[in-house]
């Protein structure tokens, strides 16, 4: 498999495009005005303490108040490596580790999302290119993703080795240090340590709602997440960029350095592998498979539901082959498009009914497979008797479709209008409800085109007796700037 980054900057947007064999499979955006937050330290105070769900609020200078749960408190045993979670007690009280007014070093564990505040933690971790650093946790932890065992234990050992027993924290090795040499660790947890000095003695000086560590801007912290050895070169359209990421190279990845070219060619760099064109088409509901197939994909506030179906795909075989097909494609697809999209939280995913238990077994296995190179963590249910999927992917950020877009000002987001036919019975309903309240000589209606043009044609004797009924004339007149659902009668 052969993977490339391309970056394009400008002066107030820069987006990322990760390719693997010439298809867009993730984009990452970042505005001036709408940065991410995730990662950031903040100084904050706790506004507010709920005993009743385990948490508090907390202000840390942004809009909305920040949710931190109990289990995101770090307490005095610290974070077990061994499980990567919190030693937390489940049945620990809010109220026992934190009081209104208190302050506290936080991180932001997810931007907010839709109504929602960021979710904070006071587990800091602090990433470098090879070590995640947990300056209140224990131990040394592995990537799971280095699945090679005399590897893990070489890279446990060197950590180990460095680190001194009576220095606190712990460490996590990350995937991209699979090889790494026992310098280049060295190098990442005494710039780590530095780190932790600076953000500590900041995070003590600091007044609360004020932020105490910024992560890096995207470009650079694509090269920190996301350039490892399958990356065969990253390319950016600008040249400052450029040299930032050089500097950030030679500091902490040299040996990646050539890897990093300054495109200069005269077409948009993300017109390649038609970069533009896939990320307009990830804002569609309908998703067209090659067989002709298509998934629905709709994204609510609770979960996102994908709906496959077969389309014009009719197969060669039977019925059974038809859809066992069609599934397996959109196994893939699925994959593809919640990561295009950076669709996350509950997933389920409507697979066509299959009768064959093996079938539903290498459907399942399909989706899998797909989502291996994943950079989010996923978790996926068995198929149900209906071909229901129940599946989870960690969201930290807005979706595509939330950074890019807003809810439609006609519909409000519901997806659908009001018929004009269901527009003109309210107007005559309005029009009954004014002429009996008021004392009028005539009224007139004011509505969308089409509407208007329904009164006067289908319904133009309904008009006739409704104008018998109230004994008033009733004038029609077209307002451009209406939308279909809406309208206004005026009393003349």
């Amino acid at each position: 498999m052969t993977a490339e980054i391309l970056i394009n900057v400008t002066p107030r947007e820069t987006r990322s495009a990760w390719i693997e064999n010439g298809v867009l499979q993730e984009a990452h955006i970042e505005r001036a005005t709408h940065r991410g937050i995730t990662s950031n330290l903040y100084k904050g105070r706790v506004s507010r303490v709920l005993p009743g769900m385990q948490a508090a609020f907390i202000d840390i200078g942004l809009e909305r108040t920040a949710f931190l749960h109990v289990s995101d408190i770090a307490r005095h045993e610290g974070l077990s490596l061994e499980t990567d979670a919190p030693a937390t007690p489940d049945a620990e009280d809010i109220r026992a580790a934190v009081a209104e007014g208190d302050e506290l070093l936080v991180q932001v564990l997810k931007d907010p999302l839709g109504t929602k505040g960021a979710r904070l933690t006071t587990f800091i971790s602090l990433p470098s290119r090879f070590l995640v650093y947990l300056p209140r946790g224990k131990g040394v932890g592995v990537s799971a993703r280095i699945e090679e065992e005399g590897e893990r234990a070489r890279l446990r050992d060197i950590v180990e080795a460095m680190r001194a027993p009576e220095s606190p924290g712990g460490y996590i090795v990350r995937t991209v240090a699979e090889g790494a040499t026992l310098e280049a660790l060295r190098a990442d947890m005494l710039f780590l340590t530095r780190l932790w000095a600076m953000v500590a003695e900041a995070g003590f000086r600091a007044s609360a709602g004020h932020l105490v560590h910024e992560d890096l801007p995207l470009h650079v912290r694509i090269l920190r997440d996301l350039l490892g050895q399958r990356v065969d070169r990253v390319l950016v359209d600008s040249s400052v960029a450029h040299q930032a990421m050089l500097q950030f190279a030679r500091t902490f990845m040299p040996d990646s350095e050539s890897r990093i070219e300054l495109y200069q060619g005269t077409r948009p760099v993300f017109d390649l592998h038609g970069v533009e064109e896939e990320i307009q088409k990830s804002l569609d509901r309908k998703v067209p498979l090659k067989s002709g197939g298509y998934l629905v994909i709709d994204q609510t506030e609770a979960m996102t539901t994908i709906d496959v179906n077969t389309g014009a795909f009719v197969g060669s075989r039977n019925l059974e082959d038809t859809i066992f097909r069609t599934n397996l494609e959109a196994a893939v697809a699925i994959a593809r498009q919640l990561r295009l999209r950076n669709l996350g939280g509950i997933i389920i995913i409507d697979f066509i009914d299959m009768q064959d238990e093996d079938h539903r077994r290498q459907v399942l296995q399909a989706l899998e497979r797909s989502f291996s190179n994943d950079h989010a963590r996923t978790h996926i249910s068995s198929v149900s008797p209906l071909g229901l999927v129940e599946m989870t992917r960690k969201r930290t950020r807005e979706s595509l479709e939330h950074m890019l877009c807003r809810p439609c000002p006609v519909c409000e987001g519901r997806r659908y209008v009001k018929t004009s036919e269901t527009v003109a019975y309210e107007i005559f309903r309005e029009l009954l409800r004014q002429s009996r309240q008021f004392e009028v000589q005539s009224l007139m209606v004011l509505a969308h085109q089409d509407v208007i043009e329904l009164l006067l044609d289908e319904e133009s004797s309904a008009l006739g007796e409704l104008e018998v009924l109230i004994g008033k004339p009733i004038r029609l007149q077209t307002e451009a700037l209406y939308s279909q659902d809406q309208f206004d009668v005026v009393l003349l």
